[in-house]
């Protein structure tokens, strides 16, 4: 299946609970999340085999601003402290690989799972969209209806064990003169990652062209504005191409796990 998205005219959903935005996902609703349930906190998702997981783990140790773990569930289980739901259903979209090739994108992944698959729940860039937004500073993404733009860097994380790969950031365009409005209101968001991985120079990330993306969709960068790169959540994938585990399910990029928790709970002093 590809990923698309459904209309979601007239409906607001930022004021949507968590409960009620993974209900219209289990339904069948696929589109990125960016700006759903506004105040809770938003989680990329890898489920791997058990004789894996301990090398991941070590793997967003060394490497915690692409991964900062939100919970990671048992072996076989479906949920968690941060959410009272079904993580094989209710996210929008899921990408299944076999040998670090993607073999499907589907909105369910009930018939891939399997009982020894251990689920990692990892921060998620959306969750302190909010704080930008109040503090004025445009989410493009948001504003064209589109899923936030990711590029593979020329950065390499730290590898664990069998797991390897580079560093994969999201990029949002913001006005010179509020990029210290970023560092301000979004540092202090802790496993949110809010603090910028880099200010503008693509090039020095190895991106040649913010126009071309490897997940996601380009936005437009207006004049006066600087591109801002966040480390991203779908590093683990970019590991799970490289490292090539014999199976793997992850969110489709940008089409996140909305939980329960409050993303004021992670807040930084």
């Amino acid at each position: 299946m590809t990923s698309t998205s459904r209309p979601t005219e007239g409906l607001d959903v930022a004021a949507l609970s968590p409960a009620q935005a993974r209900l219209r996902f289990r339904d069948g609703l696929v589109t990125p999340t960016a700006g759903w349930s506004r105040g809770f906190a938003q989680a990329n998702l890898l489920a791997l085999p058990r004789d894996l997981a301990y090398d991941f783990l070590l793997f967003t140790q060394r490497n915690p601003k692409p991964c900062p773990v939100l919970d990671v569930l048992d072996a076989g289980e479906v949920s968690g402290p941060i959410l009272d739901g079904d993580v094989r259903t209710d996210l929008p979209a899921y990408r299944v690989y076999v040998d670090g090739e993607l073999v499907e994108e589907t909105p369910d992944v009930r018939e891939w799972w399997r009982e020894d698959l251990v689920s990692f729940l990892v921060g998620c860039s959306f969750t302190f969209e909010a704080a930008l937004m109040e503090e004025g500073v445009p989410v493009r993404h948001v504003e064209q209806g589109v899923n936030v733009p990711m590029y593979r860097t020329s950065r390499r994380c730290r590898p664990a064990g069998s797991m390897s790969g580079p560093l994969v950031v999201s990029m949002r365009p913001v006005p010179a003169a509020q990029v210290a409005d970023v560092h301000r209101r979004a540092v202090h968001r802790g496993v949110a990652r809010g603090d910028p991985h880099r200010v503008g120079d693509p090039a020095a990330l190895g991106i040649d062209d913010l126009g071309t993306p490897d997940f996601g969709d380009a936005v437009e960068v207006r004049e006066g504005e600087v591109p801002v790169f966040w480390a991203c959540g779908v590093t683990p994938q970019a590991a799970v191409m490289e490292s090539r585990p014999p199976l793997a399910i992850s969110h489709a990029p940008g089409h996140m796990l909305v939980t329960d928790a409050r993303d004021s709970s992670y807040l930084q002093p």
